[in-house]
Parts: C-alpha cells; structure tokens; sequence
C-alpha cells in the first residue's frame, strides 16, 4: 500500500512501568532487574480498521511494524448459529484464524501462527544481514517459513524431528529457508535448545518468542478482529495454550479495547487450555504458584509425545515473568482447564458436524473447555463468548493439492555439541 505509514509507538516494561524508545530488535528492558515483558505503548489510542485489501495489516495502527509483507490474510469473526444453538448460547462469536474463503478468511498455513510471522517479519529492519531463528513445535515454523520464503527473509528454523509432518507447503520455498532439528523422542524444548546453541553465532538473531512484541501484538489481532465486528468487548475468551502467549496478546489488546473507550470497559475472563497429560501449566495455576513445578524431563517428552495438539508443548512458558500468563490470568479472573485427546476429538468432530469447517487439535481442546462449562452451568445464555479457534481448514487448503514438505539440512541429538552446531548453521547460509 502506497499510503501504509508506520505507526509510532515507545516500550514499557511491565515490571517497572518504564518507558524507552524501540532502538532495534528490542526483546526487554535492559535495566529491569527481574524477568518482565516489554510492551508497545501506541501514540494511536483510537484502532481505525483498514480496508480487508491491507489483509494482516488492516490492524497496523495497533502493530510495531516498519512495512507490509505480501500474501497476508487477517483474523474472521462471525457470530455462531449451529454449535451456539447446540451449546444454548445467545452470543457465541467465533474467531477463525486458518483457510476457509467462503468466511474470508485465507491463511495458506491454516494457522494463526501466521499472524505473529506477518507481525514479526515486518518488524525487521529490510537492512538486517545476520539470520533469524525461530523454535517451534511446527505450526510457527510453517507459517514463519512461508512468511519468509514469499518476502525473501533470511530464517533458520529449528524443530523437533518428531513434528516434521507439520511443515507441509502447497509450493516448494525459497532457499532463504533452512531447518535444522533434534532427533526423534525430543520435544519443542529441545528445538529450542538447539536455536540457542546456533545464536551463539554472531550471524544470527533471535525472534525472541512471547518476548517480542510483533509477536504478541500480532496474535492480538484474534481479538481486535472480534472486538471490531462484534461492537463490544466479550465477556469470556476461550483458547488453547502451549505457552500462553495468545492469551497474554488477548489480554493486552482488551487494555487497548478499554483505553480506545468505544468497546465498553470490562476484562475477558481468559479461559485457556492444555492438552493432558501435557499439563505443566494446569498444574502451577492449579497450586496457585507463580513459578512453575517441577517437571521431570523424561516425562515431559513422554507426554508431549501423548499428546494430538503437539503444538502446545511447551516446558518453559511466559508464566511466571511480569506480564505473563499468570499475571493476565489473575487480573482477569481466568482459568486453566484441561482436555484429553478423546474429549478433544469429540469436540473437533462436533465443530466439523455444526460448523463445516475441520479444525486442529489445539482449538479442539479450547472447544472442549466451552462445552464442559456450559455443561456446568457456569456461562449464562446470554453472555458475549469469544471462541479463539486457532486454525483449521487444512482439508480445504490441501484437497487435490500435491504437498511439499521441508527437510532438514541436519539432524542433531538432543545433547548436540555445540561447536558442532555453530560451525555447521554458519555454513548453511
């Protein structure tokens, strides 16, 4: 867009409540003594939606970014008729992130990990020489892959060799793209294990995780999507979470909502969850403690490995820092719940059955937690539900489509050498 401007906007740390310029590739406040996140703190109070041809970018006013970025699809909201009958809800409003054109919304990945890409990869400086490097347990690196092999961003991706079959393209990509991974029996964890090992190499860069906030304000976009065209703020946010980082974005997008001062001034109550037995944060909020438990390596593997929704395996979430999971959960007088792989499928065979659209095994879980709290009698009919499914419509995005799958350069073992690994990433690019 010829008219695009980027937005101004400075960084507050949670923590401290400082506020700094955005030099860089800020990831926290240097002068903060304890873990925080960092916040963008936008000159714009008042969001004005684009038109839908800025795609991802209709929310820029809200966005730390410095460009747009081609092939982008924004977040759609619309308000559920046949699971909100089923359910006995009034006003069950459902945020689609994945592939489905006949509701508008076209996210090649199926993912709403392509909001964060489409965010973080606009962040960058189009002058940055060294190599980004993203972990992930697979949907972020397929949607960061795609972002970065259609605007031609230099990205190494590290994953779990037990998540590969995620990293499917309906097109060969761009050779800026390079993976590395763990080997079989390891998990997200150990993917990130080995991108911190690779960054010890003055050629790369972090993305930096829930710390970034293109990352964060990007997923946010769920929720202005939904606050925007339902006209008001919901009173319950439903989604899955691996790290949290969607409901901590949720959360600060709804201070956002609040300070525009057009969308009424209540909080979400967040209501997010795990996938068991992969349940680590279950267990911490379930203990009320801040910090998380302990969780035995070997068991942590063995229940990601248990798990459908392997994308939200993640051992060391943003829970307990300034501003995390925690944090958002308590101010918004939120829960965490949990679903097995059973209940999950049930619940993403009933979203397919009502709503004709296949769905993943995360927003399945989500799904899930809605129905057990209808089912208890613990959401009024009438009140204002947000349904965050995260992605879906691969069926639809896939069908008679020949699929390219991403391998990579090398496979390490999950107590990689580390000189091993530098010297080897360095020769990749």
């Amino acid at each position: 867009m010829e008219n695009f401007k980027p937005t101004k906007y400075t960084l507050k740390c949670v923590a401290t409540g400082r506020e700094f310029d955005d030099s860089g590739w800020i990831l926290d406040d240097a002068e903060c003594k304890t873990p925080s996140l960092v916040r963008a703190q936008y000159e714009k109070k008042q969001l004005e939606v684009k038109p839908d041809s800025y795609g991802f970018y209709k929310f820029c006013d809200w966005l730390p970014v410095k460009r747009m970025l081609k092939g982008s699809s924004a977040p759609v909201t619309y308000k559920s008729e046949a699971l909100a009958k089923h359910l006995g809800l009034n006003n069950l409003w459902i945020t689609l992130n994945g592939y489905c054109p006949e509701k508008g919304v076209k996210m090649t990945t199926c993912s709403f990990k392509e909001t964060e890409a489409y965010s973080v990869c606009a962040r960058i400086d189009e002058k940055e020489a060294r190599v980004m490097v993203v972990a992930s347990a697979g949907n972020t690196a397929r949607a960061f892959a795609k972002v970065c092999s259609d605007n031609n961003i230099k990205l190494l991706l590290a994953v779990p060799s037990d998540n590969l079959n995620a990293l499917w393209f309906t097109e060969p990509l761009n050779d800026c793209v390079k993976l590395i991974a763990c080997e079989k029996g390891g998990d997200y964890f150990d993917a990130i294990n080995l991108s911190n090992i690779a960054l010890k190499s003055s050629k790369f860069y972090a993305e930096g995780g829930a710390k970034n906030i293109a990352r964060r304000d990007g997923m946010s976009t769920t929720v202005l999507s939904a606050v925007t065209t339902i006209g008001r703020i919901p009173d319950y946010y439903f989604q899955a979470v691996g790290s949290g980082t969607g409901a901590i974005a949720a959360w600060e997008a709804n201070q956002r909502l609040v300070e525009d001062g057009r969308f009424g001034s209540n909080l979400m109550k967040l209501i997010v969850s795990q996938n068991a037995p992969f349940v680590p944060m279950y267990d911490a909020w379930a203990a009320d403690s801040r910090e998380m438990l302990p969780y035995d390596t070997k068991k942590a593997r063995r229940d990601a490995e248990i798990i459908d929704a392997k994308v939200l395996s993640n051992r060391k979430p943003p829970y307990s820092l300034a501003g995390g999971l925690y944090d958002a959960l308590k101010a918004t007088n939120g829960n965490i719940m949990v679903a097995t792989n059973a209940q999950a499928r049930r619940a993403r065979k009933l979203f397919k059955e009502l709503e004709g659209i296949d769905i993943y095994s995360a927003p399945s879980v989500a799904l899930w937690s809605l129905i057990k709290m209808v089912e208890a009698g613990e959401i009024d009919k009438d009140a204002c539900v947000m349904l965050n499914i995260t992605g879906g419509g691969e069926e639809r995005a896939t069908k008679n489509k020949e699929l390219w799958y991403l391998k990579p350069s090398k496979v390490f073992s999950l107590t990689p050498d580390v000189d091993e690994v530098v010297s080897y990433v360095e020769t990749l690019f």
